[in-house]
């Protein structure tokens, strides 16, 4: 009764004694118990600092301005090729261009003293107090661009002006000739380029009162024989350059294509009239023209345009003598013909003269011409009217069916449809 009261009020009770045959948790009934660690540490190996995020070379560091110690020639490998490529391509860019400008000059050197005896103003410089002196070839010529110059001369009796115009190699881009050349080779209508010289002289055709201005207010123009002479279409072409000359001129395309017994058998001639060609091919044109040999490529004697004429007001005629010969020094062969073309206005103002049969198929060739030009105008016009008018109907319907109700949209629709019905059928009626 004594232990249960104990029991009650929790007093102590004594352990039990381990049982005999519990061998395995011997060594455990005894043990103490444990207590916690402790917090300190003591550490004896130091920590690792933090690896690089970048590979950083060797070198040692130096000055900012100390390049050579800090690079090698490895570092420079692009730029050794780059630059030796920029100096040799501005090398040749510089010679082809210096040799352009001999060549140029070369050309104005010979020929400008013909043109100072000719002309009173020689290149784009006015002489000053009328001298006669010869200008500077620098003066005579203007780069255009660095394959193209050009010259000028006006103050000449019966020729308002003529402009020069020398086209020479692309000599400051070699891949640009060689691609030229290899295009020449294969393709027609893209010859290998090849230095010329074209002239262009405007002839004043009885126009001196519209052209040259007067010297002085009040100051009456001195009188001038008529320089008038009849138009036509003339030419002496290389056979090289025919078909391309007949294809890319309409002023060519009027003309016949014939040999001469006369001229070289490299040669042809594109006229529109026997009785043109025979007082044309005079004994000096035919000798200058053998002097020149292949340097000469054509001499044409016009009125009509270059390009085809799209409108009635470029059919107007418009007189001039155009020439082309090779750039090949030396001159001495070529500089006849070119006398010959400075005075061939004269020669055309005193003998360019025809019979009134030989001038009457000109004229017809001519008409018909522009009658065709009109046709096509006309058509044109009356498309445009035509289209016009459409838009305005388009315009009045639309303003009439807004003021209608539904139904009476619908009822105006039916009949509209119903007459383009009926039109049509009379249409196909009509055909069969």
């Amino acid at each position: 009764m004594s232990d249960f009261v104990k029991g009650l009020f929790g007093a102590q009770q004594p352990e039990p004694a381990p049982a005999a045959g519990d061998d395995d948790f011997a060594d455990y009934a005894g043990a103490p118990e444990p207590e916690p660690a402790s917090l300190t540490i003591e550490t004896t190996v130091t920590v690792p600092s933090t690896a690089p995020t970048a590979q950083v070379s060797n070198v040692p560091y130096t000055k900012w301005y100390r390049v050579w110690e800090r690079t090698t020639l490895n570092d420079f490998k692009m730029e050794m090729y780059i630059i030796p490529f920029i100096f040799v391509v501005m090398a040749v860019h510089l010679f082809g261009t210096k040799k352009n400008r001999r060549r140029a000059a070369q050309w104005a050197k010979v020929h400008a003293p013909v043109l100072q005896q000719e002309f009173a103003q020689v290149g784009y410089l006015r002489p000053q107090g009328g001298s006669q002196e010869l200008a500077d070839v620098d003066t005579v010529l203007r780069e255009k661009k660095a394959d193209e110059y050009t010259t000028y001369a006006t103050g000449r009796a019966n020729v308002a002006f003529v402009d020069f115009k020398l086209t020479l190699l692309k000599r400051f881009n070699p891949l640009m000739i060689a691609g030229e050349t290899l295009v020449g080779l294969f393709v027609e209508s893209m010859p290998a380029p090849q230095e010329r010289l074209e002239a262009t002289a405007y002839v004043f055709d009885g126009k001196e009162s519209q052209v040259v201005p007067k010297l002085g207010q009040g100051e009456d123009r001195k009188s001038v024989a008529n320089s008038t002479f009849d138009g036509f279409v003339f030419a002496v072409v290389h056979k090289d350059l025919m078909k391309r000359m007949r294809d890319e001129r309409y002023d060519l395309s009027l003309t016949s294509t014939k040999d001469h017994p006369k001229l070289p058998i490299w040669t042809t001639v594109m006229s529109e009239s026997a009785e043109i060609t025979e007082k044309m091919l005079t004994p000096e044109l035919i000798k200058a023209i053998q002097d020149a040999g292949d340097k000469f490529e054509a001499l044409v004697v016009t009125d009509q345009p270059i390009d085809h004429p799209m409108k009635l007001d470029e059919t107007v005629p418009h007189k001039r003598i155009n020439l082309s010969v090779k750039l090949d020094p030396p001159y001495d062969s070529t500089l006849p013909l070119f006398n010959y073309f400075l005075r061939l206005p004269d020669f055309l103002v005193s003998h360019a003269h025809f019979r009134p049969e030989a001038m009457r198929r000109i004229k017809q060739t001519r008409e018909e011409q522009i009658s065709k030009i009109r046709k096509i105008e006309e058509e044109e016009k009356a498309e445009e009217r035509r289209t016009q008018g459409d838009k305005l109907k388009k315009e009045k319907r639309d303003q009439l069916l807004s003021k209608m109700s539904a139904v009476e949209q619908k009822k105006y629709l039916d009949k509209e449809r119903e007459k383009n019905l009926r039109r049509s059928e009379k249409r196909k009626t009509m055909r069969a």
